[in-house]
């Protein structure tokens, strides 16, 4: 009996001493040096609460795109922001029409697999009509990656399926 009845064992190994140089009398962890490496798979749940963008997330469920309005200055805030952030007072919600302009993109080959999407992955940078601000999120349906022009138009496109969080309930895609 030993190591064996350890399943997610990978490897046991004696770690060298990267000091080695600035210990003449010898190595003070030497007992410290083998080293068990395992791996293993951790699921919890987290909860969250979306808080003052809860609203927001809700009306993406009802293919609404709402963004924030300060009465102040007057800056229509998408991303939605509970308070303005140039001059400090609280706003209000406003809905957009859920069009707009890409203004920049990203193509990623490589996403974390926890994202569940399919590659390429283009990340969108959008000026949404109606806002003073840019929307960054997936763009989808685009056809082939050389379609993809700074500049076009493209609007909010809602999910009918379920979704492992409300963020997934949009997505940009050509106008």
């Amino acid at each position: 009996m030993g190591l064996e009845l350890v399943e997610n064992l990978l490897e046991v190994f004696t770690a060298e001493d990267p000091m080695a140089f600035d210990h003449p009398q010898g190595d003070p962890w030497s007992d410290f040096r083998e080293i068990m490496r395992v791996e293993w798979k951790v699921e919890f749940k987290y909860r969250h609460v979306l808080g003052k963008y809860s609203k927001f997330f809700i009306e993406l469920a009802n293919h609404r795109f709402l963004a924030t309005e300060c009465g102040n200055c007057g800056k229509v805030w998408a991303i939605p922001r509970p308070l303005c952030p140039d001059c400090l007072h609280v706003t209000t919600w406003k809905e957009l029409p859920g069009t707009g302009t890409l203004e920049s993109f990203s193509v990623s080959y490589f996403v974390p697999a926890f994202m569940k999407v399919e590659t390429p992955y283009v990340l969108a940078m959008v000026k949404l009509d109606g806002a003073d601000t840019l929307f960054t999120h997936q763009l989808r349906n685009y056809g082939d990656l050389e379609k993809i022009k700074v500049g076009m138009p493209v609007k909010v496109a809602y999910t009918v399926e379920k979704v492992s969080h409300p963020m997934l309930l949009m997505w940009f895609e050509p106008a």
